[in-house]
């Protein structure tokens, strides 16, 4: 394994627990970049900075992730992103990536625990999808300090189900102010103190419930995977995901 050169943007709690892992493993992390944390080694995401960087990590905001996409890749830098609440400009990212010629690896969810419960979640969704007694739904818990609702990990998540379970045509996240359409898929969210991450399954019918949960425990499954991610991308060029990592772990379902 190659000793990479990192940069860490966003140097809050995420950003200190992926520090401590990535030297773990043996590389350096050579920069920190905060605008608000006096620790970080620089407060500004830009050419200078990243000189030298073989990957670069992002844990920031949604506010600030398109921009430090284009100053990262235009820098010629590899990006592991895993700032969530921007999806929605995936094909103008994918168009930098392209044009700017490197690697770059999103998650909604670098824990690789969670990414086993989506596969887990996919397999159990795609047998529900064949007994039309059981109805389906979700939810998530995260701490109060989250900046968006549902998380990433969650529309991940309930668009799983969706695609699995042919009866259920559009995701309700919001509150429900009347009953629940048959065709509809209800995933709530509750922010509530400190808790790092819970995600449910719930599969019901009038004789059952079956349940499938991932809670997390810390931050350092969510780190590890972003520092296994900049691994995945020495040497590569493109866009790619989380499938692509767990492919390569696990195997792949193709």
């Amino acid at each position: 394994m190659k000793k990479l050169k990192l940069a860490i943007i966003g140097y809050g709690k995420m950003g200190k627990v992926i520090e401590q892992i990535a030297i773990d493993r043996g590389h350096t992390v050579a920069v920190t970049i905060d605008p608000k944390n006096k620790e970080a080694t620089h407060k500004k995401v830009d050419a200078k900075a990243l000189k030298g960087i073989d990957v670069a990590i992002d844990f920031t905001h949604p506010s600030c992730a398109l921009d430090n996409i284009e100053i990262v890749t235009e820098a010629g830098v590899n990006l592991v992103m895993g700032t969530t609440g921007w999806y929605d400009e995936m094909d103008r990212v994918r168009s930098i990536i392209t044009d700017n010629n490197v690697g770059f690896f999103w998650a909604s969810n670098f824990s690789i625990g969670v990414n086993m419960f989506f596969r887990m979640v996919q397999d159990a969704a795609a047998i529900v999808d064949k007994v039309k007694e059981y109805d389906v739904a979700g939810y998530e818990f995260h701490h109060n300090q989250k900046a968006d609702s549902p998380s990433g990990t969650a529309t991940s998540i309930a668009e799983i189900l969706k695609k699995q379970v042919g009866r259920k045509k559009t995701i309700e996240y919001g509150q429900v102010d009347r009953q629940i359409k048959p065709s509809e898929l209800h995933f709530s969210s509750l922010r509530i103190g400190s808790d790092p991450g819970t995600h449910g399954v719930l599969f019901d019918s009038p004789a059952d419930t079956i349940e499938i949960k991932h809670t997390a425990r810390s931050r350092d499954g969510f780190a590890l995977g972003a520092v296994l991610a900049a691994e995945f991308l020495v040497g590569q060029k493109g866009f790619f995901e989380i499938e692509n990592l767990m492919d390569s772990i696990v195997g792949d379902r193709s």
